[in-house]
C-alpha cells in the first residue's frame, strides 16, 4: 500500500519539528495511543488501540527515525503487530516546508499488511486511515497552536488535507505520528501512526 499527503500546520517549522519528535505531544494527539516510549537512539515503542470495521485490537510496534535533517525531513521505518488482527511494516519519508508563518507537512509511505486487516478490503482501510489521519492532524494542529510562542497564530478548524499529486490510498498520519498511525491503522487499520501516516 502507498499513502501520500500534505497537511498545513499553523505553527513555525522548528516548533512542528520539535512536537513531531516529542513522545508526550504525540501520545496526546494520537487517538488510541496508550503508550509511546523512547527506547534507543531515535527508536520508539508504542502501544495503540485501533478499530477498523469489524477488526479491533491492541497493537504494539516499533518506529525508528533515520536520515534526520532537522527541521526539514526524516525517514521512518516501522513495524507493528496486533496478534491475529494483523501486522504492518514499512517506510515513510516526512518533509516540513515553511509556508509563511506556518508549516506544510508532506509525506509518502509504503506499507505491507497481513492478517485479518489484509482481508477487510482496501476501501474500508482507506476510509479508516483517512479518519484517523484527520483526527490526528486536527489534534496535532491544536496542540501546536496551544504551545506556540506566537499568539498571532489562532487555532483554526481541523486542517483540511491537501490532495497529493501522486495517486494515494488517502491521507495518513505524520512524522512519528504518521508511522504510529500506519502501524495501528495498517496493523489495526492497515495504515500512522505516521504516524505518521
Amino acid at each position: 500500500m502507498e499513502f501520500t499527503g500534505e497537511y498545513p500546520i499553523p505553527a513555525p517549522r522548528e516548533q512542528v519539528w520539535q512536537e513531531l519528535n516529542d513522545p508526550r505531544a504525540l501520545q496526546a494527539c494520537i487517538p488510541g495511543c496508550e503508550g509511546l516510549e523512547l527506547v534507543g537512539d531515535n527508536r520508539y515503542e508504542a502501544r495503540l488501540f485501533a478499530k477498523v470495521g469489524p477488526v479491533q485490537a491492541k497493537f504494539k510496534g516499533t518506529v525508528t527515525l533515520q536520515n534526520l535533517s532537522p527541521p526539514a525531513s526524516y525517514d521512518i521505518d516501522f513495524e507493528g503487530s496486533g496478534g491475529v488482527a494483523g501486522f504492518a511494516r514499512g517506510r515513510a519519508t516526512v518533509t516540513l516546508t515553511e509556508d509563511g508563518p506556518h508549516t506544510r507537512l508532506a509525506y509518502t509511505a509504503q506499507a505491507t499488511v497481513g492478517g485479518k486487516l489484509a482481508q477487510i478490503g482496501q476501501r474500508l482501510v482507506d476510509s479508516s486511515a483517512r479518519k484517523m489521519a484527520d483526527d490526528f492532524f486536527g489534534e496535532f494542529s491544536r496542540h501546536c497552536v496551544a504551545v506556540s510562542p506566537q499568539p498571532a497564530l489562532a487555532p483554526a478548524a481541523a486542517p483540511e488535507p491537501t490532495p497529493a499529486a501522486a495517486p494515494s490510498a488517502g491521507p495518513g498520519p505524520s512524522g512519528l505520528g504518521l508511522a504510529l498511525k500506519i502501524v495501528a491503522a495498517l496493523a489495526a487499520l492497515a495504515a500512522l501512526a505516521w504516524w505518521l501516516s
